[in-house]
């Protein structure tokens, strides 16, 4: 299987995180491509015509998008340990939380876009300070309202990876939600964490 990747997006490192975490990282050619929304990538868009990695692409030639649906499938790949729980509340508290930590991302996204890319005269503040207060709620109720521990699963890596991305970016902190922080510590010290840290920049 090829896997279309970008090394600073969320969304691939989290597809890579999951097939080391299953064990299928060697089974996966991994192969860069670079994306944005300005920047035309003629192979991503043959394979995903939102233009976007990660990227599957079966033996057979089909192409699987997005990151949420990979994972899903790479769960399908082995007879270990599922990390998206087949049911019970495990099951959609799972899915909750990649639902949040793909959000976290989409806003980080955004939020970098406003305050970082976009001409300085063309900006909007209070659709940036908006961002912010996104990522900060979702802090907030990481720290009070979820508990992390227990058996890994898709959520997990989801959000270790999110948080990660935040970090790269250097995006709004979350150090001072000590709950959260300490577990994210702990999370980044995972092999599979290890072995696809983040690196480079978008081109536009």
């Amino acid at each position: 299987m090829k896997l279309y990747y970008q090394t600073h997006s969320p969304y691939a490192r989290k597809v890579l995180v999951m097939a080391h975490e299953l064990g299928l990282a060697e089974r996966l050619e991994v192969i860069h491509h670079e994306t944005s929304p300005t920047t035309r990538n003629e192979t991503i868009y043959q394979a995903n015509p939102l233009g976007k990695v990660p990227v599957l692409m079966l033996p057979e030639g089909e192409a699987l998008f997005d990151s949420i649906v990979i994972c899903d499938y790479l769960d399908t790949l082995h007879q270990g340990p599922k990390l998206i729980p087949l049911q019970g509340p495990e099951r959609y508290q799972a899915l909750r939380l990649q639902a949040l930590a793909q959000g976290l991302c989409d806003v980080g996204i955004k939020l970098r876009w406003e305050v970082e890319r976009r001409p300085a005269h063309l900006r909007y503040p209070a659709y940036g300070e908006g961002q912010k207060y996104k990522l900060e709620e979702s802090y907030r109720y990481l720290e009070q309202q979820v508990e992390l521990d227990g058996p890994l699963n898709v959520g997990h890596v989801a959000l270790g990876t999110a948080l990660d991305w935040i970090v790269f970016r250097e995006l709004c902190d979350f150090a001072q939600h000590l709950r959260l922080n300490a577990w994210y510590q702990r999370f980044c010290d995972r092999p599979s964490m290890r072995a696809t840290e983040y690196s480079g920049q978008t081109h536009d």
